[in-house]
């Protein structure tokens, strides 16, 4: 577990754009299950996660097709919500960082880290904007 005062503002990267925290596994059944689309990120203390991971998330935001749901997770702090979370993402193995879209509670784009690690904010954006377009 990492210190909460260490991963704060990595937390607040992604919650001062809008996303809601989910320190709970009752809060991640919530949220994936809620109508409508819901976007999970799981974040990271990696220097994947920091450099091109939140940055990308944030710049997926402009777009004109939004999730109605943008919700955040934290490895390594938030166990629970977090292996709660992985349990939705299944069959994909657990790794953070990464971005999971759902619809109507059922899993429907994966990004996992190793579609993370080596590639820059926009890709990533790009990927998520896409996702965006299909199913929000």
């Amino acid at each position: 577990m990492y210190p909460p005062e260490m991963v704060a503002p990595m937390k607040e990267e992604l919650v001062t754009v809008g996303f809601n925290q989910l320190m709970t596994p009752d809060e991640v059944d919530s949220a994936v299950n809620a109508e409508g689309t819901t976007l999970v990120v799981l974040n990271s203390v990696c220097g994947c996660a920091a450099g091109s991971m939140r940055p990308g998330v944030k710049l997926s935001l402009e777009n004109a097709k939004l999730p109605s749901s943008l919700t955040t997770a934290f490895a390594g702090v938030d166990r629970d919500a977090v292996d709660r979370a992985r349990k939705y993402m299944l069959p994909y193995p657990p790794s953070s960082p990464s971005i999971a879209l759902f619809k109507d509670g059922k899993l429907v784009h994966m990004v996992e880290r190793h579609h993370i690690e080596g590639r820059t904010a926009e890709m990533i954006s790009e990927n998520l904007k896409a996702a965006f377009d299909e199913f929000c």
